[in-house]
């Protein structure tokens, strides 16, 4: 199962789950704060998943790491088809 296909099934769920106990699917009397409570819920879920996703490629992006081997091999892939080039006669 892939990571979209869990996160889909996971929404389902609690949108599910969300949708019967505020409409009253399941035929529970639910107190008045509870309903308060769960009528707001998918719109903090939503800003508090936003806030984690920003967090997380802000975390991601201030970490990361160079790879000096890879830095490497492609600057000598570069001056690899820089002496092709010339070598072909294309000046640049």
């Amino acid at each position: 199962m892939t990571k979209l296909a869990q996160w889909l099934w996971g929404l389902a769920i609690l949108g599910s789950t969300w949708a019967a106990l505020t409409m009253g699917a399941l035929g529970l009397e639910l107190p008045s704060a509870c309903q308060e409570v769960l009528w707001p819920l998918p719109a903090c879920l939503l800003v508090s998943a936003s806030y984690y996703a920003l967090v997380t490629v802000g975390y991601h992006v201030a970490t990361f790491h160079e790879c000096e081997d890879a830095v490497c091999k492609l600057q000598d892939q570069i001056l690899e088809a820089g002496a092709d080039l010339a070598r072909r006669g294309l000046s640049f």
